[in-house]
């Protein structure tokens, strides 16, 4: 479709807010306007009508019409579905549909269009997606005010200092009788702080300022040197942290963990490796349909050597497939493919030759997809339902599917209506309301066989839905999904076994219920 402009206008025919997205002049958008109220008839049921030149499709709101103005060769089940989510746009800024209202709240509402539509084209966003990106459009400026209030914070206190210093100059020369140092009229006798009255700005500590994620133009803010000062004391890091947690931000163990950001730990973990290590590692991509069915599922794996001497170059890695669903083994063109086919092992076609010496070699990959939910490693199923007081109560509950894998760190994202305040009833786990992202953080450190389901529910003043979808899923796992494991580590020369280490990984690059 290409749209011209959007606008809402009043039954009479009044324009109170119109949008343009193509390059028109404005006489021509105006014309184009004023002549919508003449082509309406009474009595008929279209929502659509055309002229020579172009089509008007539109939707009455109470006492207002939500008017989309496209090209005649556009896509009349597009022009509707997109004139839905527009519609949909309104009372998510209005609280009435009258022209005042409209008014009021016009810069919103045409920021929210520029979301939808970009150069006469829609965008795949939803409700959710853009009450996000007009929140993060306005909160830049509550930043850079935020900068500019540090600013002037950290100029009154020089001036303070500077004021104090003066005032020390002064009593030094009053009592050599010595004429004090001045601005010659600038500050009067009693213009100048007293030492009593200045206070001490070693210990001041600003506000500290952390801009917001967007995902799109970002103004540059300059925070200058003094913008933000975080010294060496204890307790001017222990005020830091004191600010962050009244702000809504996630401290544990020492971490600040922004919005968003994943939890790690300011000295992780580190795995003891042999000089021959090998690394198992699969990512998983998934997305499920709120109503059920497995809309996307696959799976990709990697497993990479690393030696880190040269006496053990000339290796064998014997692997142990035990995997039923049908993954796509693929190794690497210098692997001795026959030698996989009859005995699992990897090993390079020239015998004679080393592996590379201190750089991880990718030996072997597969691939899985899937199209059957018995596939999920867990399953999310999400149930809002409307309260009949114009809120919606949520019911959030998770099952592992395959009992032998153990997930770690799982984190289920949900996202809420802006400035929505849920009330969560039950929750098996944990969970964090980060106010600033819309969003509802369930965590839960460990999930296996023995805590293989468990639930949440929460009540949120939303009568739609679809604002707590789509709902994402992280986590990450020792267990490898495919069965696939590397047992042993042999020398070609006589078999004999060698020394090894594996590490296992099995994580999501993306899983969302949509």
């Amino acid at each position: 479709m290409v749209l011209i402009a959007a606008a809402v206008c009043t039954k009479a025919g009044k324009t109170i807010i119109s949008r343009q997205f193509v390059d028109m002049t404005k006489a021509r958008i105006e014309g184009l306007l004023a002549a919508f109220p003449k082509l309406m008839s009474s009595g008929k049921q279209h929502t659509f009508v055309e002229t020579e030149s172009v089509r008007y499709v539109y939707q009455p709101l109470e006492k207002v019409y939500m008017l989309l103005i496209t090209t005649k060769a556009s896509n009349i089940l597009e022009d509707l579905e997109t004139l839905r989510l527009f519609a949909r746009v309104l009372p998510e800024y209005c609280n009435s549909m009258d022209e005042l209202e409209i008014a009021e709240n016009a810069f919103n509402l045409i920021f929210a269009f520029d979301e939808i539509i970009t150069l006469g084209y829609r965008e795949s966003v939803n409700l959710a997606q853009i009450r996000t990106f007009v929140e993060m459009d306005s909160h830049e400026e509550k930043v850079y005010q935020a900068v500019r209030m540090t600013q002037e914070r950290e100029a009154k206190n020089k001036m303070r200092e500077k004021a104090k210093e003066l005032q020390r100059q002064r009593m030094e020369a009053n009592k050599k009788s010595v004429k004090s140092p001045g601005f010659g009229g600038g500050y009067g006798s009693g213009g100048v702080p007293t030492a009593a009255t200045v206070g001490d700005s070693a210990n001041f500590v600003p506000e500290p300022i952390r801009p917001s994620y967007k995902p799109k133009q970002k103004p540059s803010v300059n925070a200058g040197p003094g913008a933000m000062k975080l010294g060496g004391k204890s307790r001017d890091v222990d005020s830091f942290v004191d600010q962050l947690k009244e702000e809504g931000e996630i401290i544990i163990s020492g971490v600040i963990n922004a919005p968003g950001a994943k939890l790690a730990p300011i000295t992780p973990q580190i795995m003891n490796t042999e000089l021959v290590h090998l690394r198992q590692e699969e990512r998983l991509n998934v997305r499920v349909g709120r109503d059920g069915g497995l809309q996307h599922f696959e799976l990709h794996g990697l497993v990479t050597l690393h030696i880190s001497d040269e006496k053990w170059g000339r290796i064998r890695v014997q692997l142990e497939n035990r995997d039923t669903r049908g993954i796509q083994l693929q190794t690497h063109p210098n692997v001795d493919k026959e030698l996989f086919r009859t005995r699992g092992q990897i090993g390079l076609k020239v015998p004679t030759k080393p592996f590379p010496l201190n750089t991880d070699v990718g030996v072997l990959k597969w691939r899985l997809q899937a199209q059957d939910e018995t596939a999920l490693p867990i399953s999310i199923n999400c149930w809002p339902s409307e309260n009949g007081e114009g809120g919606c109560d949520v019911n959030i509950e998770y099952e592992l599917e395959q009992a032998d894998l153990e997930l770690n760190d799982v984190q289920i994202n949900i996202p809420l209506p802006m400035g929505c305040n849920p009330i969560v009833g039950e929750c098996d786990g944990q969970y964090v309301h980060e106010a600033r992202r819309n969003m509802l953080v369930w965590s839960l450190p460990l999930i296996d066989a023995s805590t293989k389901s468990g639930s949440m529910e929460f009540s949120a003043p939303s009568s739609n839905p679809a604002d707590f979808f789509p709902l994402h899923v992280s986590f990450s796992s020792k267990t490898p999904y495919a069965k696939i494991k590397v047992s042993e580590v042999l020398l070609v020369e006589d078999e004999s076994p060698v020394k090894h280490s594996v590490e296992t990984v099995f994580f999501t690059d993306n899983y969302e219920v949509v």
